[in-house]
């Protein structure tokens, strides 16, 4: 409701942390009215999201049969994780208790399951396959074999995808010395790598939502506020568009010449350098997004020069981010930009200290770098961040990150970059 100035006495100030205005009414019910802020113009993105499907699933794991067969592979084994949440829909927190997955060659899945956890763990199936729990005093690595067994595999090689723990890998492999191991990369990181149209659209969604709450991170700075501050209002603008808050870095000054940032305090006053790198999730799907401003004050000539050198650095980038082209390319061209205008060489400072990018999906870093000898071609499908740095330390850093999905005719944005230092988003 609109505020009567004549309907309530003893206004209190506008706290550092809401925002909000609270007012003690001498009115008969009329309390804690509250002043407008940036929360209440906010409504949710996520009303149409589509989860990704069953059926997907099930052609994930045909691809990645199809894969272990290419590569004489007669099965692989999923640890709780990202690539599990990938094939099964299954989400499942990592302890002392393994619980896997086994995709076979042919057939279903398998799982191996704590017994006292067997109830919960099945609320979670949606993929069709048999459920072997095991005891505390029995071993689950036994249960591997059986499963294995199960499905007529009595020996060849096993792929064992990235993520496995160590000690999960050496219990099945003392107990199965008839199997060779090898890494399934081969078979999950050339699926995951590329993406359907609906992973796609589900990033899209979150890389959506990370572009608002950037938005309203920068409408809110103001002069003594820390970067958890900031990162605080940005991580509340996630969650109010309908993103679940992954992480938001924000460094201010001569801090933002650290790509992931410094312990050291810091306290923004009017002419700093912002830079902002934040992103979600939808669905697990992430986002990842970087932006760099001036706070308060018009950019030196130094800030200006160096934000237009990152913009076009991005761009070369980009621009070699072509069907058919070796990630490394995309690297080249945009650290070619940057150490001809003098920085680096290489990755020497003050330059671009990291590589230029890297894929993105279920993780927020996945396969797919765009660095420097990576000859991984790119394919439509794939998806994958442009962010070169430019470090200059005691000075100040700048960074432009936004991700790009590869389609038959190249790449495209997932989020509008930055026009101007004063316009991040077009």
């Amino acid at each position: 409701m609109p505020i009567n100035r004549r309907n309530f006495i003893n206004l209190s100030a506008i706290t550092a942390s809401t925002g909000i205005l609270v007012a003690t009414n001498a009115c008969a019910g009329n309390t804690d009215i509250k002043e407008k802020t940036w929360r209440d113009n906010i409504q949710s993105l996520t009303a149409d999201v589509k989860p990704i499907t069953v059926e997907e699933r099930l052609n994930r794991i045909a691809k990645a049969q199809k894969l272990m067969k290419e590569n004489n592979v007669v099965a692989v084994i999923l640890d709780s994780g990202t690539t599990m949440n990938y094939f099964t829909s299954i989400r499942w927190g990592q302890s002392e208790r393994p619980l896997l997955v086994v995709i076979p060659v042919g057939g279903n899945v398998s799982y191996i399951c704590p017994a006292f956890e067997e109830d919960r763990f099945r609320e979670r199936i949606k993929m069709e396959g048999k459920v072997y729990p095991w005891q505390e005093d029995e071993s689950p690595y036994a249960k591997v074999l059986q499963a294995l067994s199960d499905s007529n595999i009595k020996s060849g090689k096993i792929g064992i995808e990235e993520r496995v723990r160590f000690f999960i890998y050496d219990g099945i492999k003392r107990l199965a010395p008839q199997f060779d191991f090898v890494s399934a990369d081969p078979i999950s990181a050339k699926c995951r790598m590329i993406k359907s149209p609906n992973e796609i659209a589900l990033m899209q969604k979150a890389s959506d939502i990370t572009v608002e709450a950037i938005k309203v991170g920068i409408s809110q700075l103001k002069e003594g506020m820390s970067p958890g501050d900031v990162s605080s209002i940005i991580g509340e603008a996630h969650g109010l568009y309908g993103g679940s808050p992954d992480f938001g870095l924000v460094l201010f000054g001569e801090a933002s010449a650290l790509p992931h940032g410094t312990t050291k305090p810091q306290t923004l006053k009017k002419g700093d350098i912002v830079l902002m790198d934040c992103g979600c999730t939808v669905q697990g799907y992430c986002s990842d997004i970087t932006r760099t401003v001036v706070f308060g004050a018009p950019p030196t000539t130094r800030q200006l020069e160096v934000w237009n050198l990152e913009q076009k650095s991005q761009a070369a980038g980009f621009a070699m981010a072509q069907i058919g082209n070796p990630c490394e390319l995309v690297d080249k061209a945009s650290r070619k930009v940057i150490t001809d205008a003098g920085f680096g060489p290489d990755y020497k400072l003050p330059g671009l200290p990291h590589r230029t990018g890297h894929g993105i999906g279920l993780d927020g870093h996945e396969w797919g770098n765009m660095v420097r000898g990576n000859k991984e071609i790119l394919e439509p499908g794939m998806c994958f961040s442009i962010e070169p740095t430019i470090a200059i330390p005691g000075e100040f850093g700048v960074r432009m990150e936004d991700c790009v999905y590869m389609t038959e005719q190249g790449p495209k944005w997932f989020s509008p970059t930055a026009v101007a230092i004063d316009k991040p988003f077009g």
